[in-house]
């Protein structure tokens, strides 16, 4: 990020950009940047806008190739073509030798780095990922745009905020706004505004589902279940979300026990650091093998959705009763 910072600062721009990665809001953000930076965005006779698989690689060179009308560059956009993820030798073999007058911005969600396009811009230009920003990162986001507005929070109610809304930038982008309209008159932000504002997540709701499920609290699991359902998410996107809790459960408990520390059982399970403490606290609800037998019982419920034995709405609540119950069923 900071090498696009610098381009822009001094105007010597690459030939060729990738922009890649989870994290939506700052691929937008620096795209924008570009953009701007490169080309003037409303000249259309020097900036052209592509996207999807379905592009001619002929047409991109032939557009490039032509110099531009009265500007200093042409400028062509392209978004989610799935060239570095596929072979795309003509377009490769094109960037090595590439006029100077054109700039090509690609940006992807994710790229093959062993593929010919990717080393090739690589070498030819820039790449930049765009991955999911540290707790400590989001927090110091987040305070810069509170000050903006003249806001303030405590660091409670920051991990709080973080715990509703993820570590997507997109999502807490969007979740601030709401919470500056909310408490407009008001300089503080706190833990009710938080509550009456930020939806939370899917993810979020599987969480606090199977911690109803820890606590055998079957009422509760099944209605947070049925919630999911009228906020019509597929039975088996609940399935893997569930799978996927009690995976990350039964990885933190293993590298707790081998003694890890919090910010490298984040690293090492894919999780955001801010969730290691809640996700210890659930995992101490479940031995191993219960955990291992759950993420078992979650791979058999989507073998038997495929196999046509239970239909998929059926088989995510035998499994949540199974284990919300006061005692464990059997399997047959």
């Amino acid at each position: 990020m900071k090498n696009i910072d610098e381009d822009v600062k001094t105007g010597q721009f690459q030939p060729v950009y990738l922009l890649y990665g989870e994290e939506t809001y700052l691929k937008r953000q620096y795209k924008q940047k570009l953009l701007q930076a490169v080309a003037d965005v409303d000249d259309t006779m020097n900036t052209a806008f592509y996207e999807g698989k379905n592009i001619n690689p002929g047409e991109i060179i032939d557009l490039a190739e032509t110099l531009p009308f009265f500007a200093e560059r042409r400028l062509i956009l392209l978004e989610n073509t799935g060239m570095f993820k596929t072979s795309c030798e003509e377009l490769a073999d094109y960037i090595k030798h590439m006029t100077e007058t054109t700039c090509l911005v690609f940006v992807e969600e994710e790229v093959d780095k062993r593929s010919k396009m990717y080393k090739t811009v690589k070498n030819k230009g820039r790449v930049i990922e765009f991955a999911r920003q540290t707790e400590a990162l989001l927090t110091k986001w987040i305070l810069s745009r509170l000050k903006r507005e003249g806001k303030k929070i405590t660091q409670s109610d920051m991990q709080l905020l973080l715990e509703k809304t993820g570590n997507d930038m997109e999502n807490i982008d969007t979740e601030l706004e709401k919470l500056f309209c909310y408490t407009l008159d008001r300089e503080v932000i706190t833990a009710e505004d938080l509550e009456a504002v930020c939806v939370p997540q899917v993810t979020g709701k599987i969480f606090e589902m199977v911690d109803k499920i820890a606590q055998k609290q079957q009422k509760q699991a099944l209605k947070l279940y049925y919630d999911l359902l009228a906020l019509r998410e597929p039975p088996m996107r609940i399935l893997f979300l569930i799978a996927r809790q009690f995976q990350i459960l039964l990885q933190v408990k293993e590298l707790s026990k081998q003694g890890y520390e919090n910010t490298l059982i984040a690293s090492k399970a894919g999780i955001p650091g801010f969730t290691v403490r809640k996700n210890l606290a659930q995992a101490e609800r479940f031995t191993s093998d219960q955990l291992r037998e759950a993420v078992a019982d979650c791979v058999q419920a989507e073998e038997d959705v495929k196999t046509g034995n239970l239909n998929d709405q059926m088989a995510v609540e035998l499994l949540i009763v199974r284990y919300s119950g006061g005692y464990i069923i059997e399997r047959k």
